[in-house]
């Protein structure tokens, strides 16, 4: 059972060295049950991790907000899908919940991809 205990504190270690590494940046957790989610680490205590989670919300719960209100439909050709319908506007917000440090097992940080590489223009070709 002691090496139990000893295996658990050198994750809990670890984890709070990742959470140290990434602070401020958005991660990817992984939890001991294998669930993952996203969030952007905010702080950490000797506890747990403080992070800041996204969550869509829906234009209702926004009060109806309408993209026509001032301007009109279009504000440019992106406003609209191929079927000339206008596109919805899609609301997140960010709500801070705090995660022992018992409870994660691993962090990755988010893949974003980086654009392709610019080619120049070569008007021989």
């Amino acid at each position: 059972m002691n090496q139990h205990n000893q295996l658990n504190q050198a994750l809990e270690r670890d984890i709070k060295g990742q959470c140290q590494q990434y602070m401020n940046y958005h991660v990817v957790a992984q939890m001991n049950d294998g669930t993952q989610f996203d969030g952007i680490i905010e702080g950490m205590d000797d506890h747990g991790v403080t992070m800041l989670i996204p969550e869509d919300v829906d234009p209702q719960q926004m009060g109806e907000i309408r993209d026509n209100r001032q301007f009109g439909y279009g504000y440019g050709y992106d406003d609209y899908d191929g079927y000339g319908q206008p596109r919805r506007r899609r609301f997140r917000r960010y709500r801070r919940q705090q995660f022992p440090f018992g409870l994660l097992t691993r962090l990755f940080l988010y893949p974003y991809y980086s654009p392709l590489p610019y080619y120049p223009f070569y008007p021989g070709y």
